[in-house]
């Protein structure tokens, strides 16, 4: 196995399931801490800030990380809405993780002409929501979309995901959403240039393969993954494209 100088690690699924432990995921942080290996880890959940995704590994997770080590993808959202540089108006459908990113970066909540509607899980969402979405993204206010996931896990199972909602707007709309979180690139290079070390000295660590594994493997960056959350063993032959490596525990990974 080959030796890398820092790491970019998917968190529920991989670290924790939902409220529940995954003793090798925090044992593997612990490792990189002892070993003083630069890590981040980057989240499509974006109910959460990071200074609460930091409490929670603390408190539940045994896990003490600064919280500059948590990258989110509300956290790129809004450095995509930055670097595109339109009005700084939004309409939100997300959770306050989302919505406290968005709005200390100076964005103002509009529901009617926003230059931006972003779109993430929201576990109050209403039919109304959607409509103001919908009207707002058919008059011309640039769609985003924080991410791909259709489903969430969760101890209970598969939950449904911000991309099951994005998917919904999408059908209303005719219009495709930009994606910020993995898979994606946007989320991809920021989090290479939030590291600082080259995508060859760089693995990605996770449980899904249709975001984790594939923000490794379409970024030019390798991907180790753990069969402890979405994607399962028995699916690993059948992938299109093999992942750099395949694990059942983080406690079998040598750093």
């Amino acid at each position: 196995m080959k030796k890398y100088k820092g790491y970019l690690i998917d968190l529920d699924g991989t670290i924790y399931m939902g409220n529940n432990r995954i003793p090798a995921g925090e044992n593997f942080i612990h490792r990189l801490q002892d070993a003083q290996i630069p890590y981040l880890l980057v989240t499509n959940n974006t109910t959460k800030s990071p200074k609460v995704v930091q409490k929670r590994l603390r408190t539940m997770f045994n896990i003490d990380t600064p919280e500059e080590t948590i990258y989110t993808a509300s956290l790129a959202t809004v450095d995509y809405m930055n670097d595109l540089g339109l009005e700084k108006t939004v309409y939100i459908i997300g959770e306050d993780g989302l919505k406290e990113a968005i709005y200390e970066a100076g964005y103002k909540k509009e529901r009617e002409n926003p230059a931006y509607v972003v779109v993430a899980l929201d576990t109050d969402l209403t039919y109304e929501m959607l409509a103001l979405a919908t009207f707002a993204i058919q008059k011309g206010a640039v769609f985003i979309g924080t991410n791909p996931d259709l489903n969430l896990p969760s101890e209970r199972g598969l939950l449904p995901g911000a991309g099951s909602v994005v998917a919904l707007l999408e059908a209303a709309t005719r219009i495709k959403a930009t994606y910020i979180g993995k898979p994606e690139a946007i989320i991809a290079d920021k989090a290479v240039e939030k590291i600082g070390l080259p995508k060859e000295e760089l693995l990605m660590v996770g449980d899904n393969y249709l975001t984790d594994i594939r923000t490794g493997l379409d970024n030019g960056i390798d991907a180790l993954l753990v069969t402890t959350g979405f994607t399962k063993a028995e699916e690993v032959p059948k992938l299109p494209v093999a992942p750099t490596y395949v694990l059942d525990s983080l406690d079998k990974w040598e750093i």
